[in-house]
């Protein structure tokens, strides 16, 4: 046979599926050690890259402005803690009143939805509104894991 119709004798390995490595050394003998210290190396760099996905969970009735320019804080908090935060509260009322009673409701099950996307929830405030109590009652539900921070964004167990 000549280089174009050779046939590979090398064994389907599942240890290297997704890898990106091979089982094998360039003489086409099998070299686990160093299939698996490159396959740990993949691993770590996709770890530096993970980010989970965390639920801002925090007023919003009352002080609209104010509350709006807190809620804000509170997701660059999470991104420079390393997360991508989801704060329905400020996607859901540029295009729903939340002083409509449907429109409310309406945003309040597209949240619930996205938070059991989440991994966890953060709870931020001194105060806890009734919509934030129901994100957090569904939370407990879903046994996710919930982290409670005052205003000053230092972390708390007040509410737990």
């Amino acid at each position: 046979m000549d280089k174009y119709h050779s046939i590979s004798h090398k064994k389907y390995d599942p240890q290297e599926e997704g890898t990106g490595t091979s089982m094998f050394n360039g003489q086409g003998y099998r070299d686990p050690t160093a299939n698996e210290a490159l396959a740990n190396i993949t691993r770590e760099e996709k770890a530096k890259r993970y980010r989970p996905l965390i639920y801002i969970c925090s007023p919003l009735t009352g002080d609209i402005e104010r509350n709006t320019r807190r809620a804000r804080g509170y997701c660059r908090f999470a991104v420079d803690a390393g997360v991508i935060p989801i704060a329905p509260h400020l996607l859901f009322t540029q295009f729903l009143d939340d002083r409509d009673p449907e429109q409310r409701s309406l945003g309040m099950l597209f949240a619930l939805v996205l938070l059991g996307k989440c991994d966890a929830i953060w709870v931020f405030g001194d105060n806890v509104s009734k919509g934030m109590s129901a994100e957090i009652a569904k939370a407990k539900c879903r046994r996710m894991p919930i982290r409670y921070m005052n205003d000053k964004v230092k972390e708390g167990t007040r509410y737990a």
